[in-house]
């Protein structure tokens, strides 16, 4: 309760806690007015209570120091020099205009105040006792009070550094919440635009060669009407799967989520590629081993993508993937037979632009290989003819990086 009452006074106008400051060192001089006496000291005139109070004023304007000490003494004086009333156990306004002084004024008005506060000390005391105990009295008393104003600066200062490197501390950390935010929201982009380009990629070419199956071979329509609706599904439980993070309400988050594809789920993506029409192979060599969850994803990813390339760009009939793992790295290579990079249609798809016009098909690959410390180079497929994707991954976390 003693702290939220000083938090509380510390959070007040300035004027008001200079206000009570004031009352409170008048209560503390109006003491030796009221308290019985003893009829030989000096008697408690209205004429030097006016004064006391008088000398207790300027504590109003104590954040002026130098005017307020200035006050001070032009009443004390008045008050030693004029009258013989009651005298005060300690010199209580000064010494909070010396404190004051010494919290708020720079190092050449402390200089100077401190020379004059010092004389007037010395002239006081010359006129009251001139003993030295009362001298060394008053001036450690006022050290005292100008002590503990230079502690409290020191004290206001580190308090002040403490909550600006707070609020930089927080200004760093909202700053790299809304960049991981946005690091988010564009992996979920990329994410969208695999799943639904190579989706949508799939049931325009099934839907495409439907009416001619329908009139041919109808056995054959059915199973394009198959492979679309199969396809869609597929894209909707992926969208699901990826968007469901997104969500904040309880159901959500009872939910079970499935995991992001991997390698294991590349047979699916590629026998819904046949059902396109195209010729896909499908060969792994080398030391075949399991990845980690997100390597996994990020392979099922760069494959969909140069296959939905092929489905939307190349005009090929044949299209092979292949994975070669290596110590350290996998590489992963799709070849087609199609229309090469230099070719009507395939110039965008030439080392260094897009899948498309205003696509970004090879810039995702690239930024998911550069994410795993790899590269993705494409270009000519073998022989000149084609196109091929080539995409290297650092399967090795300490490689990655490196």
């Amino acid at each position: 309760m003693i702290r939220a009452w000083g938090e509380r006074i510390r959070r007040a106008d300035p004027r008001w806690r200079d206000l009570g400051l004031t009352l409170l060192v008048q209560v503390a001089t109006t003491i030796p007015f009221v308290v019985p006496r003893d009829p030989l000291d000096s008697p408690a005139t209205w004429t030097a209570y006016a004064l006391t109070t008088l000398g207790n004023v300027p504590l109003m304007w104590r954040r002026r120091p130098v005017a307020a000490i200035f006050g001070m003494v032009v009443a004390d004086s008045v008050y030693t020099l004029a009258l013989d009333g009651p005298g005060q156990p300690l010199p209580y306004a000064p010494l909070v205009g010396v404190y004051t002084m010494a919290l708020l004024c720079p190092p050449r008005v402390r200089i100077a105040m401190g020379v004059a506060v010092s004389g007037l000390v010395l002239a006081s005391v010359a006129l009251n006792t001139g003993t030295a105990r009362e001298l060394l009295f008053a001036l450690f008393v006022f050290a005292a009070a100008y002590v503990l104003g230079r502690l409290q600066h020191t004290r206001q200062a580190y308090t002040a550094a403490v909550e600006a490197r707070a609020a930089e501390l927080e200004r760093a950390n909202r700053i790299e919440a809304e960049q991981a935010a946005a690091r988010e929201r564009a992996r979920i982009a990329r994410e969208m635009h695999d799943v639904l380009s190579h989706a949508v990629s799939i049931m325009i070419v099934q839907a495409e060669a439907g009416p001619v199956a329908v009139r041919r071979a109808p056995e054959r329509a059915e199973a394009a009407f198959d492979a679309i609706a199969e396809t869609g599904r597929d894209a909707m439980a992926q969208l699901r799967t990826m968007l469901g993070v997104l969500r904040t309400d309880g159901a959500a988050r009872a939910a079970p989520r499935a995991p992001q594809p991997g390698v294991e789920e590349l047979a699916g993506l590629l026998e819904r590629v046949r059902g396109s029409g195209l010729e896909v192979t499908y060969e792994r060599t080398g030391a075949v081993r399991g990845l980690p969850a997100a390597l996994g994803a990020t392979v099922h990813r760069v494959v969909q993508e140069a296959l939905t390339n092929v489905v939307k760009h190349a005009g090929a009939s044949r299209v092979s993937v292949r994975l070669e793992y290596g110590a350290r790295e996998l590489t992963v290579t799709v070849t087609d037979d199609g229309r090469g990079p230099g070719s009507g249609g395939r110039g965008s798809r030439a080392p260094g632009s897009g899948a498309a016009p205003g696509g970004h098909g090879l810039i995702g690959i690239r930024e998911r290989a550069a994410a795993h410390g790899g590269t993705a180079v494409a270009g000519p497929g073998p022989g000149g003819s084609g196109f091929a994707v080539r995409v290297v991954l650092v399967t090795s976390p300490l490689e990655v990086g490196n």
